[in-house]
């Protein structure tokens, strides 16, 4: 796998793309005019669209019907030294369909603990938490 960043304006503005030509826009979000996503919004990018396909993957194999699916992601940073890592980060699936939310819930439960390499990779020093919501009920264990 390899990416390549190239610096598309005289500021902080970069693209980054892939090996098959698809690309994202990087920015300091700080700054006024940031036309790009910032490097710590694009982890939790990462994280949502990982688990998404697992999730969404997991429920077709069980022949599940999904007719929507969104999912929200936030993060909780906390200062070391110069740096700001995650401390935690919480995602919220909400699916829509006729589908039996135990199994959806198993489905987010199988990516996190087992497919979603972006979480595993950060789940040594990162707290994940996760819910699910199936046609606008919350999915209880």
């Amino acid at each position: 796998m390899k990416i390549t960043l190239n610096r598309i304006n005289d500021e902080f503005l970069f693209e980054c793309t892939n090996s098959q030509g698809n690309s994202i826009l990087l920015d300091n979000t700080t700054q006024p005019g940031a036309r790009g996503v910032s490097p710590m919004e694009s982890v939790l990018m990462a994280v949502a669209g990982c688990s998404g396909i697992d999730v969404v993957s997991i429920l077709k194999k069980q022949r599940q019907e999904i007719t929507g699916f969104k999912a929200e992601v936030e993060g909780e940073r906390i200062p070391v030294d110069d740096a700001k890592p995650f401390k935690s980060i919480k995602v919220k699936f909400f699916l829509e369909g006729n589908m039996d939310p135990k199994k959806a819930l198993k489905a987010a439960q199988l990516s996190f603990e087992k497919y979603c390499s972006v979480s595993k990779t950060l789940e040594p020093n990162v707290e994940i938490s996760y819910e699910v919501f199936v046609n606008g009920e919350v999915v209880e264990a």
